[in-house]
Parts: structure tokens; C-alpha cells; sequence
């Protein structure tokens, strides 16, 4: 989560709202995908696996170049959507941001990425 320090700057005469953390969260991606060699198909469980950590690196990738200008409200809301029930995904997180009415950027093109995505596994 985003967490905000509030500085009283005396020469200022007013507080700051200074970031403690702009970073995409570390996510520990590796369990979730795991998780979802079982349920591949047509594949070796490593090569889910494999499948799985690509997509998810690149969905990290991708975070990377959009997060630090996003809204702190959004990245709070779909890094918590990404993390409940501790079966976490980056590309979930991705996904939320990209799908967000909140924040306008047409130009990100919306992500084909399977990963350890939640919604996935819902068949």
C-alpha cells in the first residue's frame, strides 16, 4: 500500500504530502504460478510454469513504465484487488490498472498476459 508522510515545512507555512513509496510492490509470483501448473493444458507442468513466470515478469515490465504516474488511490485499490487471499499476480495488478475508469490513458493497450491471474483459474 501507499503510505503518505505528512511534512511541516516552517518556511513553507504549509504541510507536504511527501510519497514514502512509488515502487511496484514485490509480489512473490512464484508461489501462484505453481499454483496454476495443475490446471494447465497441453503443457508439462515447467512449461506452465515457465509460461506463467513470463508472463508475469512482463506484466512487471509493464507496471514499471505506468506507476509512478498513476493516481496513489488506484495503485492502492488494485494492489490490494492483485494481493486478497494471498494469490498474487502482476498481472491482475496490470489488469486493474489498465481496466481503472479513473485513470484516463488511452494509449495502454490492454494486456493479453495469462500469468497467475486470478481470473484464469475461474473456469
Amino acid at each position: 500500500m501507499n503510505i503518505t508522510i505528512i511534512l511541516s515545512i516552517a518556511t513553507l507555512g504549509s504541510p507536504m504530502m511527501v510519497p514514502v513509496s512509488d515502487h511496484i510492490p514485490k509480489l512473490n509470483v512464484e508461489t501462484s504460478c505453481k499454483t496454476t501448473t495443475a490446471e494447465a493444458q497441453n503443457m508439462t507442468p515447467q512449461q506452465a510454469y515457465d509460461a506463467c513466470m513470463r508472463d508475469e515478469d512482463a506484466a512487471q515490465q509493464q507496471l514499471a513504465t505506468i506507476w509512478s504516474s498513476s493516481p496513489a488511490s488506484l495503485r492502492d485499490q488494485c494492489e490490494g484487488e492483485a494481493t486478497i487471499g494471498g494469490y498474487v499476480s502482476y498481472v491482475d495488478l496490470l489488469t486493474c490498472m489498465q481496466m481503472s475508469t479513473d485513470w484516463a490513458n488511452a494509449s495502454s493497450p490492454k494486456s493479453t498476459l495469462r500469468g497467475a491471474s486470478k481470473k484464469q483459474n475461474q473456469n
